[in-house]
């Protein structure tokens, strides 16, 4: 597992505040009406905003606001164009960055990224500079403390819904999936136990291992000003820091 994604695992198990809460409704928000503008409002026929509806019942995103987006999307209501873009960079360390990002305003959104950047020793990047460390992938994840039936029948599980891999350390269990087939993957898994964390992601094809306090520490405040901003709707690096020193700077 790499690092960044332990991290995610670890911090998706804190408690939410209220703020926090509204800014994930927010980028839920903002992925719903562009996966309606993309493919339509009807969840059957549109796999992406399936997938952004599922993800919104995650996180106990309200129905009244999953409707909403979509009638935005669907131009029901009055809301600004929404683009989609990707920038890359590196964080500390030359550890390798890249956002999904949802803007009304690309000026705007590019000169705050690259300020945050500049802010927290990190670059902001050409396109290109490092997507090519990423592959696209269906990214399940499941707490051992969860898992509600031996490890070995979970890969099964998977492999037969077809899962491309299946990835244990100590904690935590995740299945990877081609694109294609992470619905199908999804739904067999869904069926026999609760999944802790499922989407597409940008997942690297190598890490960087940071072993000092410090330099960890400044990684991990550049990627949480990067995800705090309301622009940004997924950040993906590739590093990767032991345990024991996650649990001294979480």
């Amino acid at each position: 597992m790499s690092g960044h994604n332990k991290w995610s695992t670890i911090k998706h198990k804190k408690a939410r505040t209220d703020e926090k809460k509204g800014k994930e409704y927010t980028k839920i928000a903002k992925e719903i009406i562009i996966a309606v503008r993309a493919g339509g409002s009807d969840p059957e026929s549109n796999s992406k905003l399936k997938l952004a509806i599922q993800n919104a019942k995650a996180i106990n995103m309200p129905n009244e606001n999953i409707s909403r987006a979509i009638k935005r999307g669907a131009g029901d209501m009055d809301t600004d164009a929404i683009e989609e873009l990707t920038y890359e960079g590196y964080a500390p360390g030359g550890v390798a960055v890249m956002l999904a990002i949802a803007t009304d305003n690309r000026n705007r959104t590019a000169a705050d990224i690259r300020h945050l950047f500049a802010k927290y020793n990190g670059n902001l990047g050409e396109t290109g500079c490092v997507s090519y460390m990423f592959e696209r992938v269906g990214l399940l994840s499941i707490n051992r403390e969860n898992l509600q039936m031996d490890a070995d029948d979970l890969m099964m599980l998977a492999l037969d819904a077809g899962a491309d891999d299946v990835r244990e350390d100590d904690d935590v269990i995740e299945v990877v999936t081609s694109p294609d087939n992470f619905m199908a993957v999804r739904e067999a898994l869904e069926a026999e136990i609760n999944l802790d964390q499922a989407d597409i992601v940008m997942l690297p094809n190598n890490t960087v291992d940071i072993s000092d306090e410090t330099l960890a520490a400044k990684v991990l405040k550049l990627i949480d000003v990067l995800e705090d901003h309301d622009d940004v709707q997924k950040v993906y690096a590739n590093f990767n820091i032991p345990d024991e020193i996650l649990e001294k700077i979480m």
